[in-house]
């Protein structure tokens, strides 16, 4: 192998570049450059600093005015407040008198006022600030906080600048005004408020004047200084490397920001001149450095270049031998015109040894029979008239093995003219072998990619099915909603179907999860037989299935297909001799364009699926936007309530009851009201009916008990004999199975807790835990009232049934009997079926005392009502009680 390389003509323009000759030029190159951008870089700080101290100049006075008049409009509200602080009651027409004084001066304020104690009492100009007069700052949602933090702080707090209700903008100063007391306290008077007039203080500090030379910016809204958000200027200001000041006010600071109209110049206007000059120094020195090398390079290259020749020739000469010795290769050369055929010692030892002659005869005596046709063929070809000759076949040895051989040649005309085809022969047995072994595993592997293939599309199916129903599943139902996001266009709007099968646990808990299963599979069945072939219908999970249908916006077609599916799927289905029904709730949603998502149709859908069951089940909903405000309301309520139990907000307030003869206190009512942070007070029916759907109204139950019971004790510890204290029972409560537990872990007073009962409860003989938990709750000396009687289902056998101690008159029942004798005598007569059967009858309801007087004329044993006393808290009842107020009415 030949070892050394030497530089060529040939090599690399870039190599030639960093030779010896050039060496000089390219330092020289080098250094210039250096010097250029040396000389540039110095321009440009100069012209720089320059720019800077223009625009400095600039700003600098605009800076110390804004400073200035602000700093002078507080100076002259702090001299308002000294004098207010002298005149605390000072009136509306003093302070018009101050104020007046104060915008004769040369000031930017636009409005001043005063609020004594937080109330607003006291503006100027009158006329455009009047609707202010009397604005509580505490009651007040959006200015409550800063009005605080003035009187907290006790310092002065600068807002703004804000745009104003009446229109501009302005800068609000808020100022708390303290008046000197007894000894070294102070007393908080209230706050003084001033708007200075943003625009204006502009104006007259130069802001505007300079709008043609430089662009200005202002950050630090409420006095924030440098890091708080920007008021003033186009953003790009506060990001352009500006000119900054800081303007110093009396709460915070503001940045002044500043950089010349249009920004800054990239470069100085002469920097193409001194580039030029650059330039036009380093070619008087590169020019002629280069030329010299470049001669001397050209004289290298010539002695290089007859030396290379010389060593290629040898080293050609070396490698031909080496490709003969090595190469296995049979070179065999025919003239055409003569016929004379040459083998070399390679060729006759492919064809079986060195003893053949190597003649065309030898040659053809060796073909296989089997391609002796095609080969010779193919000769004779190149012969006739092809300039090149290839061609693969196979010989016989001597010893009866068969070997390939692969041929290829070429014409050339040679000495004396005479026109030849010089060619070669290889075995390449050992090659056709091995691309018979790559194909034979070619073959299995394509076989093998097929089952892998197979398996593939079985495992994305799986993947995308229910296995039960073979219905598309949730992953597939994101993947339709991705892609049709996509391909939605034109009228081709979408429906959505959210489907939930009715009964399905019952069926699923009392036959067995096979039952379950064969319901899904019926269902799967009934959904694909009524819609469309290009419908999606899939199973998202339980029991509960989508179907997505581009109708457009046919509301009839959808709603008719959601019909035929709750009739077919209401009919019975035989399951091992045993019949099974089942419903269906559904909700519609309908895209109502395109650019809306599809996710939320889905949500919507689900939206109208939740109304579809809360109105009864076994029916369809279709969605509206009110429909999903009211489900939204409903949703914010639950957590609510749900917050409200974590953090104790549920309270107990109690009603009296008093004997209409001695109007002594003979009993409580327990009422349950939810102490909400930012609504306040709110009654039952504010959050029963959300309580109920979400199951928790037993949990309110169980803390009004609680309370109930620990104010019972509480009063009685004080003094204050309550004798009976009634609690409301919800029907849930009631058909609690785990009641009795928890009413055996409370400390109950024997014959002092009532449990009241809605009439609206039915007392069904069947319910075996309601009136088993009824009787249980008698046995822990714990009475029953019946509530609201007369509006529901009680009657006189669930009187005796149930044996209560009490029943309560509906006050619907109440009211109308001062002018009604027909409802006298109603009452009357249960106020004696009552007293017949031992039970006390207390009226509801009773809002004057000429009903009072009238019920107890009826000889009613109990009144409850407004007339006496509203519900209270637990405090104000102790002292409602210990005070006897009702005695004085």
């Amino acid at each position: 192998m030949h070892s050394g390389q030497v530089n060529s003509p040939g090599k690399p323009k870039a190599a030639r570049w960093f030779s010896l000759n050039y060496l000089p030029t390219i330092l020289a190159f080098f250094i210039v450059i250096a010097a250029g951008a040396f000389a540039e870089h110095q321009n440009w700080v100069v012209y720089k600093a320059k720019e800077r101290e223009a625009v400095a100049a600039e700003l600098n006075p605009i800076r110390a005015k804004l400073e200035a008049n602000i700093n002078g409009d507080i100076q002259l509200v702090r001299g308002l407040i000294a004098t207010i602080s002298t005149e605390p009651g000072m009136d509306q027409n003093r302070f018009v008198e101050l104020a007046r004084n104060l915008f004769n001066e040369k000031s930017h304020l636009r409005s001043i006022a005063a609020a004594p104690n937080l109330v607003i009492s006291m503006v100027y100009p009158v006329e455009a600030n009047r609707k202010a007069i009397g604005l509580d700052y505490r009651k007040n949602d959006d200015q409550r906080a800063a009005a605080l933090r003035v009187k907290e702080t006790a310092t002065m707090v600068l807002a703004g600048p804000l745009k104003l209700v009446q229109g501009g903008e302005g800068l609000i100063g808020r100022f708390p005004l303290f008046i000197s007391g007894r000894g070294s306290s102070n007393n908080f008077w209230g706050i003084v408020s001033a708007v200075i007039d943003v625009p204006l203080l502009y104006k007259e500090s130069g802001l505007l004047t300079v709008a043609d030379t430089i662009d200005i910016a202002i950050v630090g809204r409420d006095g924030l200084g440098k890091d708080g958000p920007q008021f003033y200027g186009a953003p790009a200001v506060r990001t352009s490397d500006p000119v900054e000041r800081n303007i110093y006010l009396p709460a915070g600071s503001w940045q002044i920001l500043a950089i010349p109209k249009g920004g800054w110049q990239l470069e100085p206007p002469n920097t193409w001149q001194l580039r030029l000059l650059v330039v036009v120094a380093g070619l008087f020195i590169l020019v002629p450095m280069f030329i010299t090398g470049r001669l001397m390079e050209e004289r290298q290259g010539n002695i290089e270049v007859l030396k290379q020749n010389k060593e290629s020739l040898l080293e050609l000469s070396y490698r031909l031998k080496i490709a003969l010795d090595t190469s296995q290769i049979g070179i065999w050369e025919l003239d055409i015109e003569n016929g004379t055929l040459f083998w070399d010692d390679r060729m006759k030892e492919l064809y079986g040894g060195r003893h053949l002659e190597g003649t065309y005869h030898d040659w053809k005596k060796a073909l296989h029979p089997d391609d002796l046709q095609q080969a010779e063929a193919e000769f004779n070809d190149a012969l006739a008239g092809a300039e090149s000759y290839v061609s693969q076949f196979r010989i016989v040895l001597t010893d009866g093995s068969v070997r390939y051989i692969r041929a290829i040649g070429s014409k050339y005309f040679g000495a004396g003219g005479h026109q030849k085809i010089v060619g070669v022969n290889w075995d390449v047995t050992r090659d056709v072998e091995t691309n018979a072994i790559l194909e034979n595993a070619k073959t299995q592997a394509e076989a093998h990619s097929a089952e892998l293939e197979s398996a593939r599309h079985r495992m994305e199916f799986n993947a995308l099915h229910d296995p039960l129903t073979t219905l598309p599943n949730r992953r597939y139902l994101d993947q339709i909603l991705a892609e049709m996001s996509v391909q939605t266009g034109g009228a081709d709007f979408v429906s959505i179907f959210h489907v939930d099968l009715d009964r399905f646990k019952e069926i699923n808990d009392t036959l067995g999860h096979a039952a379950g299963d064969e319901i899904l599979r019926h269902a799967a069945q009934v959904l694909r037989a009524n819609t469309r072939d290009s419908d999606f219908v899939g199973r998202i999970g339980g029991d509960e299935f989508v179907i997505i249908s581009k109708t457009g916006r046919a509301e009839n077609s959808d709603t008719a297909m959601a019909s035929r599916i709750i009739e077919e799927m209401s009919l019975p289905i035989r399951y091992k001799e045993q019949e099974c029904r089942i419903g269906v709730s559904i909700g519609i949603a309908h895209q109502t364009g395109t650019d809306e998502e599809l996710t939320q149709v889905l949500v919507n859908a689900d939206i109208a699926l939740y109304e579809a069951k809360r109105r009864g089940r076994n029916r369809y909903e279709v969605f509206t936007h009110s429909l999903k405000t009211a489900v939204i309301k409903s949703k914010q309520t639950a957590d609510e309530i749900l917050r409200g139990l974590e953090q104790n907000e549920f309270v107990a307030y109690f009603q009296p009851q008093f004997c209409p003869v001695s109007l002594d206190i003979i009993g409580v009512e327990a009422l349950a009201r939810w102490d909400h942070p930012t609504k306040g007070l709110l009654a039952p029916y504010a959050f029963l009916k959300t309580a109920e759907d979400i199951n928790v109204i037993a949990d309110i139950d169980q803390r009004i008990l609680e309370q109930a019971l620990f104010q019972l004790h509480r009063w009685e510890a004080s003094g204050i004999y309550i004798p009976k204290i009634s609690v409301n029972l919800s029907y849930q409560r009631l058909h609690d199975e785990n009641l009795i537990e928890r009413l055996s872990q409370l400390t109950i007073p024997t014959g002092r807790l009532a449990f009241e009962l809605l009439e609206s409860i039915s007392f069904d003989e069947s319910d075996y835990t309601v009136l088993s938990n009824i009787e249980r709750i008698k046995n822990f000396g714990i009475d029953i009232e019946i509530d609201d009687f007369g509006t529901g289902y009680a009657s006189i056998v669930s009187l005796l049934k149930l044996t209560p101690r009490r029943l309560k008159i509906d006050r619907q029942l109440i009211i109308p009997i001062l002018t009604s004798p027909k409802q006298r005598q109603l009452v009357a007569s249960i106020i004696d079926i009552g007293t017949s059967l031992g039970i006390d009858v207390i009226a509801e309801g009773v809002e004057t005392m000429e009903h009072a007087t009238a019920l107890r004329e009826l000889g009613c044993y109990g009144l409850q009502g407004y007339a006496f006393a509203r519900p209270m808290s637990a405090n104000d009842l102790a002292n409602f009680a210990r005070e006897r107020k009702w005695m004085a009415a």
